[in-house]
């Protein structure tokens, strides 16, 4: 495989001379930078993208980390994100984790192998001394809060905006109020859960076990919820449900069982996404391309560490 100083000897120059054309640096006469060239073409050179990389210490590749990548939740977080990428001319490194703590451990390693120059976490499965531990090696931004840390990040306060929800369902006339999240652990379904807790105590509303639903993720995930629903002798009367994708799959399979919605059932969902919009979903909007577009402009920030909350709005539709 041809090499830098192969190059040199074919044209006649010096490495240094190869290098300054490599580079486009200006101060190399045209007679030797055509020499440099056609012995570029004639002896196939390829340069090594990893020593350039090294030797510059930047690798314009900023590392995402996605527990989902079919996901809309994290879809449009993405497209945020390589939106501004692509504006700001890096290229990302999409890691799913499937909320394996090894796989969000193997990219935090590759900020602290210079394989990246930054990295963004959508939703994290370490503790956060384990993240805290990499700082050292390069920006880390996530999509949560972290006020207090040397780690920047671009959030919604989850307790807010679920107390927001459940606040507009008991002003319709709801008492009987349950919720359905994804997983059981992460501080964003900790700060809903205390939401709820919180604002059912303080109206002294029935808190019934079997009105909570852990484990949604997707529109089939939906279906289930309703098959409970079903089986109950007393269900709720609403539903505040923290993704659309989930509350789309209860809608279809209400609509199936004749279970009418709003009458029998009310339905809350989150994220403003597209499928909310098609089915008439009440929801709770979250920019979450522009989140991205944040969290990216924070994590190729090294300077500087920085946390903004950016705030929900109700979108009122046919389902509450």
């Amino acid at each position: 495989m041809t090499n830098i100083k192969d190059i040199a000897k074919m044209a006649g120059v010096s490495v240094t001379t190869v290098s300054r054309v490599l580079n486009h640096h200006p101060y190399v006469s045209k007679e030797k930078e055509a020499a440099v060239r056609k012995a570029i073409e004639e002896g196939n050179y390829q340069r090594n993208i990893n020593a350039v990389h090294l030797s510059k210490g930047k690798t314009q590749l900023v590392g995402v980390v996605v527990p989902f990548l079919n996901h809309p939740y994290f879809g449009m977080l993405v497209e945020g994100i390589a939106n501004e990428a692509v504006a700001h001319n890096f290229k990302l490194v999409l890691i799913q984790t499937n909320y394996q703590e090894n796989r969000e451990i193997e990219a935090l390693h590759m900020l602290k192998l210079k394989q990246i120059d930054a990295l963004i976490i959508c939703s994290r499965s370490c503790e956060w001394e384990i993240v805290e531990d990499y700082i050292s090696y390069g920006p880390i931004a996530v999509c949560e809060e972290a006020g207090g840390r040397s780690i920047s990040s671009t959030y919604i306060d989850h307790y807010k905006s679920f107390t927001k929800a459940l606040t507009y369902l008991h002003q319709k006339g709801h008492v009987k109020i349950g919720y359905c999240l994804g997983r059981r652990s992460g501080d964003n379904s900790r700060q809903r859960e205390g939401a709820y807790r919180d604002f059912m105590k303080k109206l002294n509303l029935p808190q019934v076990q079997g009105y909570i639903f852990h484990d949604c993720f997707n529109l089939e995930d939906g279906e289930k919820v309703v098959q409970e629903l079903i089986r109950m002798e007393d269900p709720p009367t609403a539903l505040l449900v923290s993704s659309d994708q989930v509350a789309a799959g209860i809608l279809a399979c209400c609509n199936d069982k004749s279970i009418g919605v709003p009458d029998k059932l009310a339905l809350m969902g989150f994220d403003n996404q597209p499928i909310s919009r098609m089915m008439n979903i009440t929801t709770l909007h979250i920019p979450l391309k522009e989140i991205g577009r944040k969290l990216f402009l924070q994590a190729i920030n090294a300077n500087e560490v920085s946390h903004e909350e950016m705030s929900v709005t109700l979108i009122e539709r046919l389902s509450v």
